[in-house]
């Protein structure tokens, strides 16, 4: 696996795969990486002879008050964990490489960022847009994979890049869960044991809702779960999302309807 950090030997790796007639499959990440992300590598090897994993945790999709400075990181056990899965190359970029004159961007989130997220955290989707647009551009992917966990980010990225035109398919792959059901997430590890207890009720109480399309008892049985707060349950294209707060940490899950 080559381990890249500039945008120049960026340029020269993925041309001399080209020159090889390999398809590029790409995969952003903010690191910590799980078996969710994993599963993402494996979808992105199936459409692609090349498989790019970028990590950066990306400063424009955070607000003040959110956990950027304390988010998870571990680069070396990353880049294992990356090798292992059969990663080709491992785009580590810094700020000044993606955001060489600052945060502006031209490029904002549109429809589908309306509501849900958008309610409580205005600032993550033209964040998110911001980023990978410019991860676009420094990799020039064939496709891009992203996981349904985040099924509001997917809409709008695939959004995004209909309206700007960018030749590269983007691909959904499906959540990975535990054995009891909970969603795999970097975040998972701010949870205590009795926590976790909690957590684990979120994807069964949605399921019942994705079939009762009873979204004010769902609301009522994550709060005697255990849930302290809920940010939102909601149906949307066909599914019911939810974002729900144990603690600090914050929980977001979906399921078809």
């Amino acid at each position: 696996m080559d381990i890249i950090r500039t945008q120049t030997e960026l340029n020269t790796a993925i041309s001399n795969r080209r020159k090889q007639g390999d398809k590029i499959g790409f995969v952003p990440t903010m690191g910590a990486l799980h078996a969710g992300h994993i599963s993402l590598i494996h979808r992105a090897r199936q459409h692609g002879e090349c498989v790019v994993v970028s990590i950066f945790v990306n400063p424009t999709q955070f607000a003040p008050h959110e956990d950027f400075d304390s988010y998870p990181r571990d680069e070396a056990q990353d880049a294992k964990n990356l090798e292992d899965a059969g990663v080709d190359i491992l785009f580590l970029p810094t700020e000044k490489t993606l955001y060489p004159n600052g945060h502006d961007t031209d490029i904002k989130a549109d429809i589908s960022a309306n509501g849900l997220e958008t309610v409580f955290r205005p600032h993550f989707f033209d964040g998110v847009v911001n980023v990978v647009s410019r991860l676009f551009t420094a990799v020039k992917p064939d496709i891009a994979v992203f996981g349904e966990k985040d099924f509001q980010q997917l809409q709008v990225i695939k959004e995004m890049v209909t309206k700007e035109n960018l030749p590269i398919e983007i691909i959904g792959a499906p959540i990975i869960r535990d054995k009891d059901g909970l969603a795999l997430s970097s975040r998972n590890t701010y949870l205590s044991e009795s926590e976790l207890l909690v957590a684990r009720q979120l994807n069964k109480i949605l399921t019942i809702a994705s079939q009762s399309q009873d979204i004010e008892t769902a609301k009522a049985s994550l709060l005697s779960a255990g849930f302290d707060k809920i940010d939102y349950v909601e149906m949307r294209w066909n599914r019911v999302l939810a974002a729900a707060w144990i603690g600090k940490t914050r929980l977001i899950d979906n399921i078809s309807l």
